[in-house]
């Protein structure tokens, strides 16, 4: 079974798409992972991606169309896969819907996370990251056993260019202008799903269970 997941950043898509893959055997596919990961490769569309992504802007619908594709024709086996943070602007989903209509691959459902500003804002200024491993933590909801200190590696935690406040509010502002229009794309095609992601994550995974297996 094949979802997309949309939402403005820090409103638990990672978090709960992971957790769903984990439990159902399904795949999850993270646009900001994946660029990242062609970044540190040094692969040409990390080369032309790294600049924008610094700046918390979004790289080009062709270039990151081409990323996402590329991932899905790769997925030898599984139930299915989780499209998170991707599509990202309503070009991207016109794509999407043409490839997807190419590979016949069937999509499922298209959950929307509905958080208000003030708790994004908070849950993203409080991540750390380690660098050795890329594992996210959180100073509140996720902290480490050692304050500052990665739990697998021991090393000093950072803040991601993505957390710091100015590019937040840079993120926040690109969403609600090229990403919320595609609230009402997906609407219309009636596969939109609006699950309230402002509480804490076990709640939150429970709807997510629910819907999952009414859809399935």
């Amino acid at each position: 079974m094949n979802w997309v997941f949309l939402g403005p950043p820090g409103a638990g898509k990672g978090t709960h798409a992971k957790m769903l893959c984990e439990k159902y055997g399904i795949v999850q596919f993270a646009a900001g992972d994946i660029l990242r990961r062609n970044i540190k490769e040094g692969t040409p569309l990390g080369a032309a991606a790294k600049d924008v992504i610094a700046r918390g802007a979004l790289v080009s619908d062709d270039l990151v169309n081409t990323m996402m594709f590329e991932e899905i024709r790769g997925l030898k086996s599984a139930q299915g896969f989780i499209l998170d943070g991707y599509p990202r602007t309503i070009g991207q989903a016109e794509a999407l819907e043409n490839f997807f209509a190419a590979e016949k691959i069937r999509l499922a459902a298209v959950v929307n996370f509905n958080a208000s500003e003030v708790v994004l804002v908070n849950r993203l200024a409080g991540r750390r990251l380690c660098a050795v491993s890329g594992k996210i933590y959180h100073v509140r909801n996720m902290p480490t056993k050692v304050e500052g200190l990665c739990d697998c590696h021991g090393q000093p935690l950072v803040i991601r260019k993505d957390d710091e406040p100015e590019t937040i509010r840079h993120r926040l502002k690109v969403y609600h202008e090229s990403t919320k229009p595609l609230i009402d794309f997906y609407r219309k095609k009636k596969l939109l799903h609006d699950v309230p992601a402002g509480g804490e994550a076990p709640s939150v995974q429970k709807v997510l269970e629910k819907l999952f297996e009414k859809l399935r």
